[in-house]
Order: structure tokens, then sequence, then C-alpha cells
């Protein structure tokens, strides 16, 4: 539905669909008077990744940093005020991620923050090591053992007629990993 330009009044009559696609379209050469009703159109829409772009591209960063940090996307928020020139601002959004991603346990995007804001090393690793922990608390160790199982099995077919030195070395290397989950097994029950 790519169009030259409409007037704002041929825009009201379309419906809300392809306002909608007329403006993701269009983005780069919509009219002025088209911009704010058309992020405001395109966040109810639920597109605000073209929201944002239209605001940005539009010269309006404060609203495009305002709805990327309405999305908790700190990171974005800071990226664009720090190419605008904010630096004060984007240190601050980086700032406000960290401990807005923390909260929520999103420790790549933590990371990120803490790599933008040039934290040391060792808090880095920090950040990493508290990501591990909390996807092992969120995995399912039963499908973890299945899916293991499973590729344990697969190359055991795989290794079917094969006589030579690495595909005893395979073998034996299996074989001593589940004697030693058996053991952990064993010794889980008995705690």
């Amino acid at each position: 539905m790519t169009l030259t330009e409409i007037s704002s009044d041929d825009f009201k009559k379309m419906s809300r669909d392809d306002q909608v696609l007329y403006l993701t379209e269009n983005l780069r050469d919509l009219s002025e008077d088209l911009v704010d009703p058309g992020i405001d159109l395109l966040i109810g829409a639920g597109e605000t990744e073209f929201a944002i772009s239209l605001a940005k591209d539009s010269g309006r960063i404060k609203r495009a940093v305002e709805i990327a940090v309405d999305e908790g996307d700190f990171l974005w928020a800071a990226l664009i005020a720090k190419k605008a020139g904010m630096e004060e601002e984007s240190k601050r959004l980086y700032i406000d991620g960290l401990k807005y991603y923390v909260s929520l346990e999103m420790y790549g995007r933590a990371i990120s923050a803490g790599r933008a804001l040039g934290l040391p090393q060792d808090q880095i690793d920090h950040l990493f090591e508290a990501g591990v922990r909390s996807e092992g608390r969120k995995m399912d160790m039963g499908r973890v053992r299945y899916a293991l199982e499973s590729v344990a099995v697969s190359l055991e077919n795989a290794l079917v007629g094969r006589d030579d030195e690495m595909a005893e070395d395979l073998r034996g290397a299996m074989r001593e990993e589940r004697e030693r989950a058996l053991r952990r097994a064993v010794e889980n029950q008995e705690e």
C-alpha cells in the first residue's frame, strides 16, 4: 500500500488496519501532520518498534526514549539518547536498565547494560554467574536428563559397527558418565 503523500483527512478515512499498514510502509516519508498521531496509532496497534523508529527519525528523541522505556527496552532507549548527544541521559538509562533487568532476572540484557557502563570485569562476571544460577533454577532437570539420554542413544547408534579407538573411547566415556549420573541419583535419593 505504498502511496505518495496523503492528506490527514484522507488518512483519517482509512480503516485502522490500513492506517497502520500505510504508516509502516511509509515511515520515513510521512507528512509532519501525520507523525504524532501516527506514533500514537502505532503504539495502540502494538507496533512499538515502528513507533520508536518514527519518533526517533522525526526528531522526537524524548518521545522515542519514553516509548522504549515504557516497553522495558532501556538498552535501545540509552542508545537513542547517546546517538542524540544526550550522554548523561544515556548513562542514567543504562543504570536504570541494569537495575530493571536484574530485578526481572534478564541477565543477558543486564550484562549488556553493565558493559555499556564500563563496569569492571568482576562485576560483569558476577552478573553472568547470577544469570547461570537463575537459568539453572528454571530448568526442568528431568527434561535435561531425557535430552542427554537421547543424545547418548543417538551417539551409540552412530557408533554401531565401529571398533576403532575413538569409538571405544566414546563408549567408555559414556559408560563412565552414566555410572556417575546413577551414583548422583542414588545420593540424592538418600538425602
